[in-house]
């Protein structure tokens, strides 16, 4: 397939609204508008559909990125099946049994439903509902309290939670808010009944037609699997892609939200933005894995 071929199936896959096109996705990655992902912090998970792509944050819940990223190393993950997957909900795994009743040798995980945002963390408020800020740090949907308060709070910091938007990455739990483990689900659309009950960890930043093409059921069938699960900074360079996200915080972004604000009108949604991702372009890399991602020159 030519290059223009492959840019424009990329940009139809990502859904992304008017202003992102193939001259954009040509352009450098100009520092103010993109951010790389770090490999420490990003996982991928193989499967028969393709790779996702995982941006994992510590800043939210570093317990479960630790236990993500210690499981992944184990190879604990491989060839574990998708046990739970529910159309316009989420995608389950992580058991070793299969049958949603079982975990790691690991000790239970305490819940980090909460977290505490400073001004190391920029809030991008994208909207307002009640007393209610909600928008994104980095690639992640939050609702926060407002900046302001960091002045009169003991740490400087305001309270904060993620929000559960299609391709946040979460950890499943028992009825014990501090058993999650090794289970965890990636949402397959907006859920906002699971707000601050279960402790998000991650986003899918590449990969949702892989998350949307695993099979349904509970159990499915004939369930998927994840072939491998592996960090990506233990892989050697030919084998990951230094992906670029689009940096939240940055001018790009607010265009962003307001061509889709414009787009939904009434019923926009901070689950309703779609956040591109895009690679150097390098000749040799036009033939592996990340082939169909947009390429930044």
């Amino acid at each position: 397939m030519r290059l223009s071929g492959i840019l424009a199936a990329a940009i139809c896959a990502l859904g992304l609204i008017g202003g992102f096109d193939i001259a954009a996705a040509q352009s450098a990655p100009d520092p103010r508008n993109w951010r790389q992902v770090d490999p420490e912090n990003t996982i991928y998970i193989d499967t028969v559909h393709g790779r996702i792509v995982v941006e994992l944050y510590p800043e939210l819940a570093p317990r479960h990125v630790e236990r993500i990223r210690t499981l992944a190393r184990a190879g604990f993950y491989d060839g574990l099946i998708f046990h739970r997957v529910i159309d316009d909900f989420m995608a389950q795994t992580g058991d070793p049994l299969g049958t949603g009743e079982g975990a790691s040798t690991l000790p239970d995980l305490r819940e980090e439903f909460m977290f505490r945002r400073g001004p190391d963390m920029p809030f991008i408020e994208a909207a307002v509902q009640g007393r209610a800020r909600l928008g994104f740090y980095k690639a992640i949907p939050i609702e926060s309290q407002p900046d302001a308060q960091m002045a009169v709070t003991s740490d400087g910091r305001v309270s904060a939670n993620a929000l559960h938007c299609g391709g946040v990455v979460s950890m499943a739990r028992a009825n014990d808010q501090n058993s999650a483990n090794s289970q965890f689900f990636i949402m397959r659309a907006p859920n906002s009944a699971l707000d601050k009950r279960y402790s998000i960890f991650g986003r899918v930043v590449w990969g949702m037609p892989a998350v949307m093409q695993i099979a349904v059921g509970n159990p499915p069938p004939n369930p998927d699997r994840m072939l491998a699960v592996r960090v990506a900074a233990d892989l050697p360079e030919s084998e990951r892609a230094p992906i670029f996200v689009l940096r939240t915080d940055g001018p790009r972004f607010r265009e962003l939200i307001e061509d889709t604000r414009r787009e939904r009108r009434a019923d926009f949604s901070v689950c309703d933005v779609d956040i591109p991702a895009r690679v150097p372009r390098e000749e040799r890399r036009e033939r592996s894995w990340w082939s169909i991602i947009p390429f930044i020159n």
